[in-house]
């Protein structure tokens, strides 16, 4: 039986934000990062909005948001009582705006708003999903938190916003983009509907993220992006994830790894265990097919082979680093975290989709093993 759940309104192109003009009369709180905040892009929000709305710019948005910063802007929502909420910026924006409308609702601190969700970049799919990741600082851990009380009523997609992203950001969540499809695809909540999603926004991906990495202000490229980033975050949110972003969120709540980065650097090794299921391996090679990285005389094999190497081409060209090692990162001191991350991992909400069973020693393996990468280490 499949489930499909889509709830958000989608507004696209150069005249989306048209919708906030019918915001009227509204106390509307913005939720948003300071640098968006100071260097004037909210302004694309505010020089928009009805002078009759009252407005509250909560500007406290961080990368990885925390459970500090979340309980921040639960106080605001407590003393404002917004009719909307605008989670405006990338998907740490996004997902503190989720986190205070979640925890909010959940202790009855304040009725649901109108949840309005406008990114900046083109990775995450936040704006249409009914997850956010929060992190614990104190236990050096990510913890995901879902319900459908956090799915956006309306989306704004307008590629404008993502023109300045910078080079390293556009690969990171390019990567991520990638990363959701993927995952998506062989996830065991997958459905021909999910399928569809993940296809196509990988067929855009391909078309479109070195493009918008070579010349950000290439508007049709950037425009195929944003449509990649949200097909591909409409496909998890159907199906699920894996072991992929388990992984992933330990490396950033542990060490500060940027989100896709983590996802980029983990990609091929997991596709590499994950295609020990022979049905695995074939739904890989069926992606590799329908988006022409393979031939159909080809076998899974070889198939899922030309995946891998595209990854690792996508990953060169746009200079990102295929190790943890190039990171900076002490390798004693990564191996002191090695059973932690590998517990949490386990215990992450992305894991109850993963494909292929595996267990904490072989997560710790792959941890291991993109320690050197693939350049030194395995070549998986």
């Amino acid at each position: 039986m499949s489930n499909v759940y889509m709830k958000t309104r989608i507004q696209e192109g150069k005249q989306a934000k048209e919708y906030l003009k019918s915001l009227k009369n509204r106390r509307i709180m913005i939720v948003c990062d300071k640098f968006l905040a100071e260097n004037g892009a909210v302004k694309y929000l505010t020089d928009i909005l009805s002078s009759g709305n009252v407005v509250e710019l909560f500007d406290k948005a961080i990368p990885d948001p925390t459970i500090a910063v979340v309980g921040s802007g639960i106080s605001m929502m407590c003393r404002v009582k917004p009719d909307v909420i605008i989670g405006f910026g990338g998907g740490s924006a996004i997902d503190t705006a989720k986190g205070i409308i979640y925890f909010s609702m959940a202790k009855q601190l304040a009725p649901k708003p109108l949840f309005v969700a406008v990114p900046t970049t083109s990775g995450t799919g936040s704006e249409v999903t009914s997850a956010s990741v929060i992190t614990d600082p104190e236990n050096k851990s990510k913890h995901l938190i879902a319900s459908e009380d956090i799915l956006a009523d309306v989306a704004i997609l307008d590629p404008v916003l993502t023109v300045t992203v910078p080079q390293v950001v556009t690969a990171n969540t390019g990567m991520d983009v990638l990363t959701h499809a993927l995952e998506a695809y062989v996830a065991t909540g997958a459905n021909v509907f999910s399928d569809a999603m993940a296809e196509k926004s990988v067929e855009l991906l391909l078309k479109s993220l070195l493009g918008c990495y070579m010349d950000g202000k290439n508007l049709k490229a950037r425009t195929m992006m944003q449509e990649a980033s949200t097909l591909a975050g409409i496909a998890f949110n159907t199906a699920g994830l894996g072991v992929n972003h388990s992984i992933a969120h330990q490396l950033g709540g542990t060490f500060h790894v940027p989100h896709g980065l983590a996802n980029a650097i983990l990609l091929n090794q997991v596709i590499e265990y994950n295609s020990k299921d022979q049905e695995v391996l074939k739904k890989y090679a069926a992606l590799a097919l329908k988006v022409q990285l393979a031939e159909p005389k080809e076998t899974p094999g070889v198939a899922v082979k030309a995946l891998k190497g595209l990854i690792t081409a996508l990953m060169r060209c746009m200079n990102m680093p295929s190790s943890i090692k190039e990171l900076g990162i002490d390798r004693t001191e990564y191996e002191s975290q090695l059973q932690n991350m590998g517990d949490n991992a386990l215990m992450d909400a992305c894991f109850a989709t993963t494909p292929t069973k595996i267990g904490g020693q072989e997560i710790k393996k792959i941890l291991l093993d993109i320690y050197e990468g693939q350049e030194n280490g395995s070549q998986g």
